[in-house]
């Protein structure tokens, strides 16, 4: 009875110590599958190969021609670039060919602003509700005088370009400059010619510019502003260039190639909100009910949009419908995204 006792008493003991070292045991470190583990190589270079083979003879829209050099740039240009987040790039068609950057650049100078001054600078200053007209509407700033704008319409983006902070022309400059190569994670440069003929024919924005002026939302020079915006708007991009800038912003604001940190994690859901609802001009609606994805287009001819947590893509193709947005880059982007689950208000029932 003595020996059945004391084997008890050494078993229970032996159980206690194995479950303690158990629980005091550090735990495994949990290991983040690669975005291709949800989203195969073969699925994502299958759906980009099938949106170039389907939109590269599409013949719809015209370059813009307000700003005489736009209207020369090769109507040809197709290329479509998506980056995930683990730093993977794919690509089809056309990526080496650069267009101006133009309303694009928007988003990045709002993410500079954001940066430097937090993330209530621009409410307070600008607005975020999408207007309802134009991008370069007048009546829009009448209506409100200044206020209820967004930093994604001219008006907007002209008041957010003057809050960046330098001391002169050169230093704000420079500034935006080396911030969008760190986007697009190598040095980008100005096309002059499309500088040029912009600045030739921007009476309309400095007539906004010295608006906000008068209602108080442009403290310095109306004209630097409005010179500094024009020329971020002539940065050359080509694809690969859009589709990392892109990945960035779904990655949280920190380039996937590059690890450079460029926009705090906290404040990414304010600017892809303002890119949802303000992005595509006036078919910013009908683009989100349709993808779901923050995206901003330009004139030259580029879109972004963004999958966050997954991934950012891009499509370059001049030729732009009514609205100011490209045709084929449109619809090449809304078809990869469909095929590869990129709209983040898409869920699957609990328990299925």
């Amino acid at each position: 009875m003595q020996h059945s006792a004391r084997f008890v008493s050494l078993f229970f003991t032996g159980m206690l110590a194995v479950v303690s070292s158990t629980c005091l045991a550090e735990p495994e470190t949990q290991q983040i599958p690669p975005i291709e583990s949800r989203i195969s190589e073969e699925k994502i270079n299958d759906a980009l190969s099938s949106a170039y083979k389907k939109y590269k003879n599409l013949k719809e829209g015209a370059n813009a021609n307000y700003i005489p050099a736009l209207d020369k740039v090769d109507s040809s240009i197709f290329g479509i670039v998506l980056v995930t987040v683990d730093g993977k790039v794919y690509t089809a068609g056309d990526i080496k060919s650069e267009v101006s950057i133009q309303s694009i650049s928007k988003v990045f100078t709002m993410a500079k602003v954001t940066e430097e001054k937090g993330i209530a600078a621009l409410p307070k200053k600008v607005g975020v509700d999408a207007t309802g007209q134009v991008f370069n509407s007048i009546n829009a700033i009448e209506q409100h005088q200044g206020h209820e704008m967004n930093p994604l319409v001219n008006a907007g983006a002209i008041t957010t370009t003057s809050m960046v902070s330098g001391k002169s022309y050169n230093e704000i400059w420079n500034k935006l400059l080396g911030y969008y190569s760190d986007f697009a994670g190598r040095e980008l440069t100005v096309l002059e010619d499309i500088y040029k003929s912009e600045a030739a024919t921007n009476q309309r924005n400095q007539a906004i510019a010295h608006l906000m002026y008068a209602y108080g939302h442009i403290d310095g020079d109306p004209l630097q502003a409005t010179d500094i915006y024009t020329r971020q708007c002539s940065v050359g991009v080509n694809a690969k260039d859009l589709g990392t800038m892109a990945a960035t912003l779904a990655n949280a604001g920190t380039n996937p190639i590059t690890g450079k940190v460029l926009v705090k994690p906290e404040d990414m859901p304010e600017i892809l909100a303002v890119m949802a609802t303000a992005g595509l001009y006036d078919d910013a609606g009908k683009w989100l009910y349709r993808t779901g994805l923050p995206a901003k287009s330009g004139v030259g001819g580029g879109i972004i949009a963004v999958s966050p947590g997954k991934f950012g893509i891009a499509a370059i193709s001049p030729l732009l419908d009514e609205a100011g947005n490209s045709v084929r880059a449109q619809k090449a982007i809304a078809d990869i995204s469909a095929a590869l689950g990129g709209n983040p208000y898409e869920a699957t029932p609990y328990g299925k």
